[in-house]
This record gives structure tokens, sequence and C-alpha cells, in this order.
């Protein structure tokens, strides 16, 4: 078993016992910004405590409520797609590299609807349009079409709102953009 270091910003003095360094690790962990369970314990493992004493923290800080990833999920999963206009296929994605367990995650980015996600592509492309003034219809049309698929936008979707926002008339052929 091996034993926790001290942080590396700790004011020096003899290693305190793995518990309390996982306690001070979690807490500036979480100071900075919330973090899953899944990232605390990769951090923990990084530092060198033991399992069990990262656990018995772990398990400690879920119980006052400093960690929750259900509620990190849900403000997470709005977030992002609210200001990065994220669809939920992208959102979802997102969680599970976080460590968030399957049903938070479905929970989480069931509050996304289809309007919603309709609206924050009509924006993106609004946002972008301005940029690719310059090019002909049809490379507008890709560059956004391709923009939306980045942003975990289905296909169908993609390409219904590109066409409304572009107008299939400056597009030049509505087929170009099924290929």
């Amino acid at each position: 078993m091996t034993t926790a270091e001290v942080p590396p910003d700790d004011d020096g003095g003899s290693p305190g016992d793995p518990e309390s360094v996982a306690r001070t690790i979690c807490l500036r962990q979480l100071d900075q910004r919330a973090r899953t369970r899944a990232e605390l314990e990769t951090t923990l493992r990084r530092r060198g405590v033991p399992d069990d004493a990262a656990r018995s923290v772990l398990d400690r800080l879920t119980e006052v409520g400093l960690i929750d990833d259900d509620a990190l999920a849900e403000s997470y999963a709005m977030a992002v797609h609210r200001e990065r206009g994220l669809a939920g296929r992208a959102v979802a994605m997102k969680l599970r590299q976080r460590g968030i367990d399957e049903p938070s995650v479905q929970a989480a980015v069931g509050q996304i609807d289809a309007e919603s996600e309709a609206a924050a592509a009509r924006a993106l492309v609004a946002r972008r349009l301005k940029a690719l003034r310059g090019l002909d219809p049809q490379a507008r049309a890709r560059r956004l079409v391709g923009l939306l698929a980045r942003r975990g936008y289905p296909a169908g979707l993609a390409h219904q709102i590109v066409r409304e926002s572009l107008g299939n008339a400056e597009i030049g052929h509505p087929a170009d953009l099924d290929d």
C-alpha cells in the first residue's frame, strides 16, 4: 500500500494521514469548480491516495452534498446547450467523459427538447453566417452543416436548419445538401 503524498502547495510539514490528504486535495479541486466523483477519484489515484481513504472521503463529501453528480449533470447540460449550442447527443458524450453514470446522463439530456435543439442550431447558424458572407452558397451550406454536425446535431436537422437559414434559392439545388 502506497502512502499519499502531501499536496505540493502544502506548507511542507510531515505528510498527514491519507484521508486528510484526500480531503485537502478534493476540497482544493472543488474550490476551483464543480467536479464529478469520477474526476476526483482519478485525481486522488494520480496523487497516490490509497483507494480505501479516497472512497471514505468521497463518500463523506457526497453525503454532505459537496459532490452531487446528478445536479452537476443537469446544470452542465443546460449550460453547454445554451452557451455553446451543443445538441443533446454531444452533451451526453461530454457528461460520459466526465464520469457521469448513464441514468444521470439521460436525465440531464432529457431536459433538452427538440424545440430547444432547433433554436440553438438556428442561433449557431445565424452567428456563423456573418463570417461566411464572401463564400458561394454551396460552400456556406457545407460549412454550416459541418458546424452543426460537430456540435452533435443529427444530419436531417442540420440540413433543414441550413436550408431555412440560407433559403433554397440561395443554396442552389436542395439535393446538393443531401450528399
